[in-house]
């Protein structure tokens, strides 16, 4: 088998104890720890606990792979091999009780940046749906045993599309008129998850047509993106105003991606 395979079975290995663990937190009740850049941007003591789990249950398996993690930074490893992951995507919603929240893990080869990087394998696992999207590089996507591939086509009434706001307020001006450029351009109706690794799995299931989002980290889309790809979808990154902090992500069906990217202001 190759490496990519053995990255993407370990991960869903890894991902469903996580995500086990996630889920019980979340039932006994979870403790506000800390906000970071705004108040709607919770870290939960869960957040920290899966994140630990996930990095001791890798650098058992894989010592000397490297480790980008949301709760825990960057750590360089030995191998060309780095792990990227967000323990609990959608800590806003874990923290209310929304269900729509994930374990996100991939990994990826090269500089641990976005844009250098070549993903290997990833996972999003909705820990309360029970779903496991996978993917390894050059082998398809997967939801469970069975293969997931976009949307061929987009109906005349417009296209199913995805969004998420920054935790910033300052952004949310030019998030809704990003939101305005696009509607009217392709936009049958627009879906607000508040799990970006989600999001990209459902446009890699067709869920969804499309996704984008401004100012996403890179753990937020590492798993997802290859889902998009191996399921015969676009994916594309930009940092219009130069600025890694206000990235650009657009993800879609070919059948509208180029409308899509050119309306969100990607190329």
């Amino acid at each position: 088998m190759s490496l990519a395979h053995d990255l993407e079975s370990l991960a869903i290995d890894i991902a469903r104890e996580a995500g086990e663990l996630a889920r019980v937190r979340r039932d006994a009740g979870v403790a506000i720890a800390a906000t970071k850049s705004a108040l709607a941007d919770i870290v939960t003591e869960a957040d920290r606990e899966v994140e630990a789990l996930i990095r001791a249950r890798l650098a058992a398996e894989r010592p000397d792979d490297g480790f980008l993690g949301e709760e825990s930074g960057a750590e360089r490893g030995t191998s060309d091999v780095t792990w990227v992951v967000d323990p609990i995507d959608g800590t806003v919603n874990y923290a209310y009780g929304i269900p729509t929240y994930a374990v996100s893990i991939a990994a990826v080869s090269g500089e641990p940046t976005p844009g250098e990087w070549q993903a290997l394998a990833g996972v999003v696992h909705s820990p309360v749906g029970g779903e496991v999207f996978h993917a390894a590089r050059g082998e398809g996507a997967w939801l469970g045993a069975s293969r997931i591939a976009v949307n061929a086509e987009v109906g005349p009434a417009g296209a199913l599309l995805a969004t998420g706001f920054g935790y910033d307020p300052a952004t949310r001006p030019g998030d809704l008129d990003l939101i305005g450029r696009v509607m009217p351009e392709l936009a049958r109706d627009l879906r607000r998850g508040g799990a970006a690794s989600l999001d990209l799995a459902y446009v890699a299931a067709g869920r969804l047509d499309g996704y984008f989002e401004r100012g996403l980290a890179p753990w937020d889309h590492a798993a997802g993106a290859l889902l998009v790809t191996e399921a015969g979808g676009r994916f594309g990154r930009a940092e219009p105003d130069g600025s890694p902090r206000a990235p650009l992500i657009v993800a879609a069906t070919p059948a509208i991606f180029d409308r899509l990217a050119a309306a969100a202001g990607l190329n």
